[in-house]
């Protein structure tokens, strides 16, 4: 009881709010896991119980999203934005590229795509502050790209797509940070996603890569070993060190959201809290204008 009671309501977009029955399970398990004698962060990472820890989390995950069988699930460092570079180092071969400019992740991943090849900007929303998400037109679309990069959602704009491009045989590469696990999506129509964990999984330290497994393939020469789908793949991200307390930690949100109804549940929560923001914002628009009327006709 005094544990809830201390807690606040955290609207941070990350590092964000994590489930209460996730921290209280991991607080029992602090000290020692289960039989293992130590805390998961003093477990090396090649040790079976991490092993089983890592196995589940991979295990979880795929099925809440319900990931096909030809997409590896890759647990990594260096945050989303580290995805900036690898994506392009990794999926470049005709060194080409499609954009959506929706936002402060885009611009960030357009600088960083650009040191390593052409970047086409198909639509932009920069004229009115990235407050929409603009429309496509495929005659714009590049045949020859290596991938197609746009961002799911952005928080700061409060902007999200509602549907995909339809980009042929050119894969979809998309940060969805801000709502993975929100919502139910269809892995497969994408080539890639990608997602830093604090927003919607766990604590910060552990980005989650979906990737399929034909764009695992040679990355560019200049790509620095740490920076290679291939060498993390054939690992199962453990070619080095991984952060063992995050991946950790989401395992037990990957699993509570399971024992909760999986992500169909989460999605009914989201719009229901969503559904009473706007209503009532919609409430106070009527307000508004009603009050207005009110004083235009006591001025006349």
């Amino acid at each position: 009881k005094e544990f809830a009671m201390a807690r606040v309501f955290n609207f941070s977009a990350g590092p964000a709010n994590l489930p209460e029955a996730v921290l209280k399970k991991a607080a029992g398990e602090l000290v020692e896991y289960q039989d293992a004698g130590m805390s998961v962060m003093e477990m090396s990472h090649r040790s079976k119980d991490f092993e089983a820890i890592i196995k589940g989390a991979e295990s979880t995950l795929r099925e809440i999203m319900n990931i096909p069988d030809n997409y590896k699930v890759l647990f990594l460092q260096g945050g989303a934005s580290s995805q900036f570079s690898m994506v392009p180092l990794n999926l470049f071969k005709n060194k080409k590229c499609d954009l959506v400019h929706t936002g402060q992740w885009t611009k960030k991943a357009l600088s960083e795509i650009k040191r390593y090849g052409e970047v086409n900007i198909v639509a932009t929303s920069e004229d009115k502050t990235f407050s929409y998400i603009p429309e496509l037109d495929s005659g714009s679309f590049s045949k020859d790209a290596d991938f197609f990069y746009l961002c799911t959602n952005n928080t700061i704009y409060g902007t999200k797509y509602s549907s995909l491009p339809e980009t042929g045989s050119v894969p979809i590469v998309a940060d969805m940070s801000s709502n993975i696990l929100s919502e139910e999506i269809d892995v497969s129509k994408f080539g890639v996603i990608f997602a830093g964990a604090q927003k919607n999984i766990g604590p910060a330290g552990v980005t989650v890569v979906i990737i399929r497994e034909d764009l695992i393939t040679e990355p560019m020469d200049i790509t620095p070993v740490m920076m290679q789908y291939k060498i993390h793949a054939d690992a199962d991200s453990l070619y080095n060190t991984p952060p063992t307390y995050s991946i950790y930690m989401a395992k037990l949100v990957f699993e509570w959201i399971k024992e909760n109804g999986g992500i169909t549940a989460m999605q009914k929560i989201n719009e229901d809290k969503a559904a009473l923001l706007y209503d009532f914002l919609d409430q106070s628009e009527m307000f508004s204008a009603t009050v207005e009327g009110k004083d235009r006709s006591i001025m006349n």
